[in-house]
């Protein structure tokens, strides 16, 4: 070792960024050999084949979720090119050929139907319904989380989410059936009625309570169902949260308010926006099945009206004309209801 060598200090050994080239404080800076800082944004980013490997799995188990929404949700959106055609699928043994042969009219649909007076109708019938679900329905899932989440006991807390979510994998058929068997002119309140000298009843066939009624079998059907996005969300919050605000002499109400509330409006938000989104679409099957028994004018929606006169009565480029109107009017209603939701400070359906 030579005697002009001069030791580092033990911190220098261990430290080199203390060093002068390494600080960029010595000759190193001079010279512009510091080196570049790295960009935050680009740090840490895979390439797409990097990131395709790890990901490979999981795309593998998203790839029939995709290709089932593809082949029935977007592919079909193609088809509503017979909305401005006089489409006729008899022009060829291939109804998809016939798209192409069908002559172009343009908007000769759409002057159709804004002209029919039984659209207006189903539309006014749509809208009723909607605000009604709207108002009535939404609320009670919300309501029946926050019930079921102030239950101590899990076995008592399981039996109730079971009986409330056991109405929703029923089909609507049988729906039907339970209430006709509850408020028909022949059922359970009805006979009872009669057994005590009273007149009775037959809610299943009165016009002018039929969308209260419809109402009714939506929220014993779905608002089971609907309390598990609700029940995840009051998951999420910490218990420490709410010993925090009984400490500090927050009662029930006040933990509730404070603590309980801020944690499902994010959730509410979105469900409602989608909601929103969705307000044209109030159930076709349910409504189909009882139009008989309560007329034309009281259940006529817009899913009936499109299937009516696209099914029944072969116009298919009119009830595609009004489908389209349907979608254009719910994308439309999903914009509007997201901006709101921006404006009170959550995220929605996507970001800004």
């Amino acid at each position: 070792m030579s005697h002009n060598t001069v030791p580092r200090s033990a911190g220098e050994a261990k430290n080199p960024a203390r060093t002068p080239a390494a600080s960029g404080d010595g000759e190193g800076e001079r010279k512009g050999t510091r080196a570049r800082p790295r960009d935050p944004k680009r740090a840490g980013r895979l390439s797409l084949r990097l990131r395709f490997r790890r990901d490979r799995t999981l795309l593998l188990m998203a790839l029939p979720a995709v290709l089932l929404l593809l082949v029935f949700n977007y592919i079909p959106i193609l088809g509503n090119v017979v909305a401005f055609q006089e489409y006729d699928p008899y022009l060829s043994e291939n109804g998809f050929v016939a798209i192409f042969q069908s002559p172009w009219v343009g908007f000769e649909q759409f002057e159709r139907i804004f002209a029919d007076s039984a659209f207006w109708h189903a539309v006014q019938n749509t809208f009723v319904l909607f605000f009604l679900q709207l108002v009535l329905f939404f609320p009670v899932p919300i309501l029946l989380a926050l019930l079921i989440n102030s239950v101590v006991r899990p076995r008592v807390r399981a039996i109730a989410q079971a009986v409330m979510y056991l109405p929703h994998f029923f089909s609507w058929v049988l729906v039907v059936t339970v209430f006709m068997q509850i408020f028909g002119g022949a059922g359970i309140i009805a006979q009872t009625l009669r057994q005590h000298g009273s007149e009775g009843f037959d809610l299943m066939t009165n016009p002018d309570t039929f969308k209260y009624l419809v109402t009714a079998e939506t929220i014993w059907k779905d608002a089971g169902w609907g309390i598990i996005v609700f029940l995840a969300a009051l998951s999420s919050v910490s218990d420490d949260l709410y010993e925090a605000a009984a400490m500090d002499g927050a009662g029930r109400w006040r933990r509730l308010w404070h603590i309980t509330l801020p944690a499902l409006r994010p959730v509410i938000a979105l469900l409602l926006v989608l909601r929103v989104g969705d307000a044209l679409t109030v159930g076709f099957e349910q409504l189909l099945l009882q139009r008989q028994a309560v007329g034309v004018d009281a259940s006529d929606v817009l899913d009936t009206y499109v299937w009516w006169n696209g099914i029944r009565n072969q116009d298919f480029s009119y009830a595609a004309a009004a489908g389209l109107i349907k979608g254009v009017v719910g994308l439309a209603l999903v914009l509007t209801a997201n901006k709101v939701a921006h404006l009170m400070g959550e995220q929605g359906v996507y970001k800004k």
